[in-house]
């Protein structure tokens, strides 16, 4: 019973960190696809930072540091 009862426990905490990294790895992978909208927006040159900082939803100051970044 007590050995059952650890082994639902650990499939249920198992679970909930599934479900957590599976989040985690969402809010990653839309933040970098973000990133890379404005990287190319960027590189076009047309646009100010404040314009791509809207456009994205990044802060002004997101936007320029990947404009720093982009120039290495």
């Amino acid at each position: 019973m007590l050995a059952e009862n650890l082994e639902n426990w650990a499939q249920q905490e198992r679970q909930v960190g599934i479900q957590e990294g599976e989040k985690l790895g969402i809010v990653k992978g839309e933040k970098l696809g973000i990133e890379k909208t404005a990287l190319n927006l960027l590189k076009l040159g047309a646009l100010s930072d404040e314009q791509i900082a809207e456009a994205t939803g990044l802060a002004l100051d997101e936007v320029a540091k990947l404009r720093t970044e982009g120039k290495r």
